[in-house]
């Protein structure tokens, strides 16, 4: 059984100065190499249409490309201090307990400042993970054993460079410039892409990030004041619960064949996911570049009940029923049936699934 030292390097999920000692050290660097072991599969069996789902999504994704420089009002103007002052009373309605934490004496004009970091953030990491998923897609082109799962895949290849443009302009253009890319995000892509077996590419990328950015695109859109920003979110949304939809029933197929300790295998790393998403959400960049000592906003997120914290609820909400539907939840004496009851957010697990929501999405598109 693996433990929580060798998963996530610490015994402690809310470790605080462990989480925090994770740091990107290289914000300069300009290229990043990262080993791909996977090996190159081509396929001589060229029968379209075998796999009725994942041809289906293939169809509709090649109906659905839009350009990200034509098909957005780019001309259309974003006051920073305007909007995040919209935002900051959205935020408030929330009515998130600030007390004993350094954001309890913010001025009003400290929260704006705050909202519009965080904003720029949060954005910025869409941005570097949108390149990981083009990276990850790419390798799912050469990886994967079938056709139909090559054709769609070679979709979604165009999708991610799409969403890594109109981020980098949006970033550009409308806001200041972008932060570099989170140490535990960095972590995590970095391991997705080192693994040698393709099935880990689509459980690592398409399910847990694609899933959690679904999410978190979600809450985005509807909070957000920026028009431009929303018709930006809605389009990406459109596209990334389909790519969701394609690792989902792809691995539902495939997890079928699996023993329980490969299945195993996949649970851990499905937890180990999970983790770092959390971390890179306590967004330890921002606080420092507020002036603020992280530990004690962290230690207060940390804090809150998975039941009353939005950002529990962005990260799981979607992960927990994919995983349900993939089997992995009950698989192997339900052992990731336990590490989720154990961060408490197994009552997601009833929730839409990504495939419901993609036909939603489709309905109202």
């Amino acid at each position: 059984m693996a433990s929580n030292e060798k998963l996530i390097g610490r015994r402690d999920v809310d470790d605080l100065e462990a989480i925090l000692a994770v740091t990107n050290t290289d914000v300069d660097e300009a290229v990043h190499t990262v080993a791909d072991n996977a090996e190159a599969i081509f396929t001589w069996d060229y029968e379209k249409g075998a796999r009725p789902g994942l041809n289906k999504l293939y169809e509709k994704a090649k109906g659905a490309q839009w350009n990200a420089q034509t098909d957005l009002p780019w001309d259309t103007e974003v006051d920073l201090e305007k909007n995040a002052e919209i935002q900051r009373l959205q935020y408030a309605e929330l009515e998130q307990d600030l007390s004993g934490t350094p954001l309890e004496k913010f001025s009003e004009q400290d929260m704006i400042q705050l909202s519009i970091e965080s904003d720029n953030w949060t954005l910025s990491q869409f941005m570097h993970g949108e390149q990981g998923a083009l990276i990850c897609t790419a390798k799912i082109v050469e990886s994967v054993p079938w056709i139909d799962a090559k054709y769609y895949a070679a979709t979604q290849v165009m999708d991610e460079a799409r969403h890594v443009e109109v981020f980098a302009k949006y970033l550009d253009e409308k806001l200041r410039g972008h932060y570099p890319i989170n140490a535990h995000l960095k972590m995590l892509l970095d391991d997705i892409i080192n693994d040698s077996r393709w099935d880990m590419t689509y459980l690592g990328m398409q399910v847990m990030v694609e899933g959690l950015a679904l999410a978190a695109f979600g809450f985005m859109q509807q909070m957000t004041p920026d028009p431009l920003l929303r018709q930006m979110l809605r389009y990406v949304m459109s596209d990334e619960a389909r790519h969701v939809a394609f690792g989902v029933l792809s691995l539902k197929e495939y997890y079928a064949g699996l023993t329980d300790a490969e299945l195993r295998e996949r649970q851990e790393f499905a937890f180990e996911a999970a983790v770092r998403m959390r971390d890179r959400f306590l967004q330890q960049e921002v606080w420092e570049r507020m002036g603020i000592d992280p530990r004690p906003v962290v230690t207060s997120m940390l804090a809150i009940p998975p039941k009353e914290n939005m950002f529990q609820q962005l990260l799981f909400s979607k992960i927990v029923p994919n995983c349900k539907k993939l089997g992995l939840l009950d698989a192997s004496g339900g052992w990731l049936r336990r590490r989720f009851e154990e961060l408490g957010v197994i009552q997601f697990e009833d929730w839409q699934d990504t495939g419901e929501e993609y036909e939603s999405l489709q309905a109202t598109g």
